[in-house]
């Protein structure tokens, strides 16, 4: 089911939705962590209610004009944390969980081509949690991420002790480019073990915001 509080059920939504003349409106899906726009596709009436009713983002293929839910077949599933339509109530505004990638070319967003770009960093840390996580669910040969997992927590927890004291050596030694590069290794097989442990992002997020109250 959907975390976030429901305003109304689906019987009153499709009530105000304006679909188009095939019975569709479109549907823009948003990590709701980082705010990237991550995907554009078409929902109808059976995929709103079953998204409502399961919490996981179903869509209407025009193509195949079935309904289909996102990631069914990669695991790259999007769990709804909410769920908004526009004051014309003929747009609908998801924001998701996004598992792995959202684009079929294995882009994180769809939206991906760039035309006018900014210079603002995206948030590495999630993207590589997501890559790990992807790389977890959908093994691939060779991959020293699937390793760690293949070898299990007392492999991790050795890395992840490793590097720790590969940390502490570099900043005893005043090394700042040596320094940086092991922290970013710590920071690596960290994510690997909270993945391992189930242990999110917004979790650690949570409880970070939760000392400054």
């Amino acid at each position: 089911m959907m975390n976030g509080e429901k305003k109304m059920n689906s019987q009153e939504l499709l009530q105000i939705i304006k679909f188009d003349e095939k019975g569709l409106v479109p549907a823009i899906a948003q990590d709701y962590e980082t705010k990237e726009v991550l995907m554009m596709a078409y929902m109808n009436r059976e995929s709103i209610e079953k998204t409502l009713e399961t919490g996981y983002a179903h869509y209407f293929s025009r193509s195949r004009q079935e309904l289909w839910k996102k990631g069914a077949t990669s695991g790259h599933l999007q769990t709804i944390k909410s769920f908004y339509y526009d004051c014309d109530a003929d747009t609908i505004l998801i924001k998701v969980h996004q598992i792995g990638p959202a684009c079929h070319t294995g882009a994180y967003s769809c939206f991906h081509n760039p035309v006018i770009a900014s210079n603002d960093e995206p948030d590495m840390l999630r993207k590589l949690y997501d890559i790990i996580q992807d790389r977890k669910q959908n093994p691939v040969e060779k991959s020293y991420t699937n390793y760690l997992f293949d070898k299990g927590i007392d492999k991790i927890l050795k890395k992840v002790g490793e590097e720790s004291a590969e940390v502490i050596i570099a900043a005893k030694n005043n090394d700042k480019t040596e320094l940086i590069y092991e922290i970013s290794d710590l920071v690596y097989h960290t994510l690997v073990l909270m993945i391992q442990q189930e242990v999110t992002i917004q979790e650690i997020k949570d409880e970070l915001k939760s000392r400054h109250q």
